[in-house]
């Protein structure tokens, strides 16, 4: 837990992680808890020992929105808390369709806002999505 202090007003900045929490050896938090919201690094479709999950497009989404799901969980918090989604893909031509599948199966209204953006790589070669999230801390609210 770090804490920074500017006019008198305390920060509070604290690390959320899963266990195992495979970002560790990249030097990466999951989740940074600050000013009432939980702001989840991005997720990809990678098991607990870091490995993508087998088949296409989708099955690697559901993965990446249950990794962001598992870690608003070690914060105290759900896919219903999310004001704010950050959707990456390498395909948008050939996946939209899956993004608006995923979105119907893991978000509810009121959505978040949301960006979705074509990358040419992410972190994997294999990789064709990545996830990240801002929710609000239920204390918060």
């Amino acid at each position: 837990m770090y804490m920074q202090i500017a006019k008198e007003e305390v920060t509070v900045i604290e690390r959320v992680a899963t266990t195992p929490d495979w970002y560790e050896p990249y030097r990466i938090s999951q989740a940074i808890r600050a000013g009432g919201f939980i702001y989840v690094s991005g997720q990809a479709g990678i098991d607990e020992q870091g490995r993508t999950v087998p088949g296409g497009f989708m099955e690697q989404g559901r993965r990446a929105f249950q990794n962001v799901q598992r870690v608003l969980e070690a914060a105290g918090a759900d896919l219903t808390d999310v004001v704010k989604i950050g959707i990456f893909v390498r395909d948008m031509a050939a996946d939209l369709d899956g993004v608006i599948r995923l979105r119907e199966e893991f978000l509810s209204e009121p959505y978040p806002a949301d960006t979705l953006l074509e990358v040419s790589s992410l972190a994997q070669p294999d990789w064709r999505i990545e996830v990240e999230a801002v929710a609000i801390e239920r204390t918060a609210r």
